[in-house]
């Protein structure tokens, strides 16, 4: 009978060294003494021998009857002679396996490695070798055989044993199946989900068809019995196209099942949900191999992996399916309830590709369907996943840049519309980023009010600013020196004393209060109360200028105008965009700003308008009355230089 292999050797247990540097070695199945030998051994006479013939009938008699299935091989491979118990296991009368060759018995020459070790023994040049073979009784069933290969002292034979451990591997499948899957669902589980991964991203192309038994370093592998068997999850090999499809996914306010209905209501539901994920994978018509793998990896998160992915298209039904199974409402025990989902989904070539890279994006794209709205699946999408780690990569470098200097600014001018002098200007800071280049303002003050530093980043801000307006004061004197405007953030008022910062910053670099302005978006100003109202007053009362910054895009209540410290009124640019030429302008547009202006001015407010670009947008604004215009026609954001020969310049275009 011949065996049929299900996977590579075991490792021969480590050897030792004797004195002579020969290996050596002990094992429980190790025989001290030879073994017996056939009828027609040659005879000796004399009473010493007639006791050492006894003594091999005796060693003949407990080979023959020992439970351990055993054959002697000799230096050619063939079976000298075999016991019962090696018969029973083959399901062979042990007579007749004599003479045959011992590797065809239990499959030892199905692979190279087996074959090389197994004559490294009979050859005299190892001591000995084991491994695990999956054989063929003769009636058919399947057995788990560990065959250990040893030689016989002083003998010229070696001695080939056998031990039935398909008990064993049935209890390694039953306890690796407990380890492996969740006790709720009864899925596999995150650790067996990650071994399925990896396995399938380091053989993409399925080229290992078997993946079990140990191999020669002797670390146990992946057990499969009839229990459980990677079979139960789709096969390698054929069929395979070398790409992974993921779908990643969690339950939207499941947490409120918990929380209101309880853990066992949760349980219940997590089981059902599982239930029809596994519907839902097993009827994907695009599935070759038997089926997806379908897994919870914790709490309400399940994973759909596609390892024989057709494409972005299979991956898009499976998505689909899957939401509509969640709609439908779940009747547990008389409760009714309905959830839905959220699902990132990930396709890629298994080749070059890794777990973490694969879970980071499928976990990426989980986080962007539920900012979208939940109840939805997304497809993993590399530009926006660059924004997102470009917008990442500036956050964690945004605190240390001001220490390192990458921040600097520019400044543009406030025209005076009447004159065209200038009366001021409103510095913008730049990041000098050292992978990214020069950032403008947009860009990375918005990753910065949200994780702090805007703090830190508007006092260098201020303090440059003001500083640099001194410098032109002292090297460009005039009756009318120009003020410096800078932006304030919101955070900036309550997560830092905005006015001991003023107070010191204007203390330290000798600048007038009056020749500061703070400029706060109307969103922040709209509905002050408490410590910004507070803050907003004590530095108007310094003498600080106060102007709304984009004014007409926020709330629009023109009742806070009369109730806050409020210098000056900048009109967003929508606005100033309206002021055309003649032939194209929106008359509603100039209805309104005039509206505006007149008020701003009842109200002992300054009005200055934003993105100011054609000469005729400065005509009109001049007409009804504006104040200060600021924009491209008079000149884009310029270093500090050119401010100053802007200073000593008289008009900068009427």
């Amino acid at each position: 009978m011949s065996g049929t292999p299900e996977g590579p050797v075991h490792a021969e247990p480590p050897e030792t060294h004797a004195a002579d540097g020969s290996l050596t070695e002990r094992h429980p199945e190790e025989h001290d003494g030879p073994l017996p030998r056939e009828a027609d051994d040659h005879p000796r006479t004399g009473s010493a021998e007639d006791r050492r013939a006894a003594e091999l009938r005796d060693h003949g008699a407990a080979f023959r009857a020992a439970q351990l299935a055993m054959a002697v091989v000799d230096r050619d491979g063939v079976v000298v002679t075999a016991n019962e118990s090696f018969g029973t296991l083959l399901g062979s009368d042990p007579r007749a396996l004599r003479e045959q060759a011992a590797a065809d018995l239990v499959d030892l020459a199905s692979d190279g490695r087996t074959w090389h070790a197994y004559h490294e023994v009979l050859r005299g040049r190892r001591s000995r070798f084991r491994c695990t073979r999956r054989l063929k009784h003769a009636d058919g069933r399947s057995l788990w055989a560990e065959v250990t290969v040893a030689p016989v002292p002083g003998s010229g034979r070696v001695l080939l044993s056998i031990a039935d451990v398909s008990e064993r591997r049935e209890l390694q499948a039953r306890l690796r199946h407990l380890q492996m899957h969740d006790p709720v669902t009864r899925l596999p589980n995150r650790a067996l989900f990650f071994e399925r991964l990896s396995a399938a991203l380091e053989d993409p192309a399925g080229d290992s068809a078997e993946r079990d038994s140990a191999g020669t370093d002797g670390a146990p592998g992946p057990v499969r019995s009839s229990y459980e068997s990677y079979e139960s999850y789709g096969s390698y090999g054929y069929g395979r196209t070398g790409r992974i499809g993921l779908c990643y996914l969690d339950l939207d306010g499941f947490k409120a099942v918990n929380d209101t209905l309880g853990h066992r209501v949760g349980d219940r539901l997590l089981a059902a949900v599982a239930a029809r994920l596994t519907e839902c994978a097993d009827s994907d018509g695009y599935t070759r191999s038997g089926g997806h793998l379908v897994a919870r990896l914790g709490g309400d998160e399940f994973a759909i992996l596609v390892e024989d992915s057709t494409g972005t298209e299979q991956l898009a039904d499976l998505a689909r399916s899957v939401l509509d199974a969640l709609q439908r409402p779940f009747d547990l025990g008389g409760q009714r309830l309905s959830v839905s989902a959220s699902i990132g989904v990930v396709e890629r070539s298994g080749q070059g590709t890794t777990a973490t890279a694969l879970m980071q994006a499928a976990d990426t794209t989980l986080y962007w369907a539920k900012a979208d709205g939940k109840g939805r699946w997304n497809l993993f999408d590399p530009e926006r996943n660059a924004h997102r780690m470009t917008r990442q990569a500036l956050s964690s470098t945004l605190r240390p840049a001001v220490e390192r200097g990458e921040f600097t600014l520019e400044y543009q001018p406030l025209v005076d519309l009447a004159g065209g002098a200038l009366r001021g200007v409103e510095a913008l800071v730049r990041w000098d980023h050292p992978r990214f280049g020069r950032l403008a303002p947009n860009r990375f003050v918005g990753i910065a009010e949200e994780d702090g530093s805007i703090v830190e980043l508007g006092r260098w801000v201020l303090a440059t600013a003001c500083g640099q307006a001194r410098q032109w004061q002292r090297d460009h004197p005039r009756e009318r020196p120009i003020f410096v405007s800078v932006n304030v953030a919101v955070r900036q008022v309550w997560d830092s004393d905005l006015v001991g910062d003023v107070a010191g910053i204007l203390a330290e670099t000798g600048l007038a209060p009056h020749l500061l302005q703070l400029e706060l978006t109307e969103s922040a100003v709209m509905g002050s109360a408490g410590r910004p109202l507070q803050a907003l007053q004590a530095l108007s009362d310094m003498g600080v200028r106060i102007a709304i910054d984009d004014f007409g895009t926020g709330y629009s209540n023109l009742a806070y105008l009369s109730r806050l410290p409020v210098s000056v009124l900048k009109l967003d640019g929508s606005f100033v965009r309206g002021f055309q030429d003649e032939e194209h302008a929106n008359p509603a547009d100039e209805l309104i700003v005039e509206a505006l202006v007149q008020l701003a001015h009842r109200l002992g407010l300054t009005v200055t308008a934003e993105c100011v670009e054609t000469a005729g947008q400065a005509s009109r604004l001049r007409r009804i009355g504006c104040d200060t215009g600021q924009g491209w026609l008079y000149s884009r954001a310029v270093a500090p230089e050119r401010i100053a020969e802007l200073i000593d310049a008289e008009t900068l275009r009427v």
